[in-house]
């Protein structure tokens, strides 16, 4: 009983259950002593997240030496074309469904979350964007110049790094994903908005899943290894995905489980994985792509433009790019192109906001999941020019 409540997945599992129970029978008083607590944890986990990205991706570029700028470059073309192609496969199944779907508005009524007892943010040493440049610049400029001074701090700074994920970023992540199930349960966000979209976001999953299939199935034949082996691992990153909604804050568990990996070469889950995190969404971007159509149905009652749709599919690979890997990240950096291409209004923004919102767990689950074929695809394009592996830190 004590080795499988030392399982990360059963712990994780429990937080979510935990959380809901205590959030259907807590009152404020109590829900705001539990909301300051996880904003406090909320806080520390977003402060290690730029110092995680740092100490995995700067050290695994020095690493790779000359090979670096190409595995780079390789990297963002997966990223980007696996968002597109899921946007397009999303917006193909749009035009299918929705018009045939009896389509309701959001629930009202949501119980208002109390304030916190107090807010001490613990502000990130600098954004999550700015780290994956930084960690990139730094780890290019190394190799080009052949600073071995700095490849040598990097490498100590990755196994600083490590001891901080292993030992305060894992062991409070059950806490955290409880208390934001608890806040959900509290305002109603389960009960009440859940079941009006329930259809819409079946729907997403199953679209989800399908990419994920299909992404996991082109690794594998590219590879020449089984996708499975990579796969069976990802449980606790998705389970921890659904409950931190963010993929940033998920990183340091997607990296145990890509570790695991036998067929993942580890210098590439070091450099892929939290490269991955922060530009390929393709969870996010499929299901906002489902559900601007969803909203301009329910609100204009009509469908996009194919020619419209089209265009935003495209854009909407490079602001996923570029859209941080915390919740929300996908959809509030693209509400200019929701307002420019579709043209929508303050109602229409805001209606995306709320579903997508109670989607997001999902989306983030599949765009983690599917930086583990990515990373397979990358360890694969390495078999197939040469390219000498390096030894890699344990996690």
């Amino acid at each position: 009983m004590k080795k499988a409540f030392s399982s990360l997945p059963v712990r994780l599992i429990l937080g979510v259950a935990v959380g809901i129970l205590v959030g259907l029978v807590a009152n404020a008083t109590v829900m705001q002593v539990i909301l300051t607590i996880k904003s406090l944890m909320g806080s520390l986990i977003s402060f290690c997240v730029p110092l995680i990205i740092i100490g995995f991706i700067a050290p695994s570029i020095t690493r790779m030496k000359s090979n670096a700028s190409r595995m780079l470059g390789l990297a963002l073309v997966l990223a980007y074309t696996s968002s597109v192609c899921a946007a397009l496969m999303s917006m193909g199944a749009g035009f299918a469904i929705i018009p045939n779907l009896s389509i309701v508005s959001a629930a009202d009524g949501l119980k208002e979350l109390p304030a916190l007892l107090f807010n001490l943010e613990i502000a990130p040493i600098m954004s999550v964007m700015s780290a994956l440049v930084f960690s990139v610049l730094v780890g290019l400029a190394a190799t080009w110049s052949k600073a071995n001074t700095i490849t040598t701090v990097l490498e100590e700074f990755q196994r600083i790094v490590l001891a901080v994920v292993t030992r305060v970023v894992i062991p409070i992540l059950p806490f955290f994903i409880a208390g934001t199930f608890c806040g959900l349960a509290y305002e109603g966000s389960i009960t009440k908005q859940f079941p009006v979209f329930v259809v819409v976001i079946l729907i997403v999953m199953a679209g989800h899943y399908i990419w994920m299939a299909v992404l996991y199935g082109i690794a594998g034949a590219y590879s020449g290894e089984n996708p499975w082996e990579v796969v069976r691992h990802y449980g606790p990153a998705y389970l921890t995905a659904v409950g931190t909604m963010s993929s940033a804050a998920t990183l340091a568990v997607t990296l145990r489980c890509a570790k695991k990996s036998k067929v993942l070469r580890q210098d590439l889950v070091d450099f892929g994985v939290p490269l991955f995190t922060n530009i390929h969404l393709c969870g996010s971007v499929l299901t906002e792509v489902f559900f601007v159509m969803t909203v301009s149905k329910v609100l204009y009652g009509t469908l996009p433009s194919v020619g419209s749709m089209l265009l935003f599919c495209f854009l909407l690979g490079i602001f996923a790019v570029g859209a941080p890997g915390v919740p929300g990240g996908t959809v509030m950096a693209s509400l200019g192109l929701i307002s420019s291409v579709l043209h929508f209004g303050n109602a229409g923004l805001a209606r995306m906001l709320t579903i997508f919102a109670v989607q997001e767990s999902f989306g983030t689950a599949c765009n983690v999941t599917g930086d583990g074929a990515l990373t397979l695809i990358l360890t694969g394009y390495a078999k197939k020019h040469h390219i000498e592996e390096v030894k890699t830190v344990e996690l």
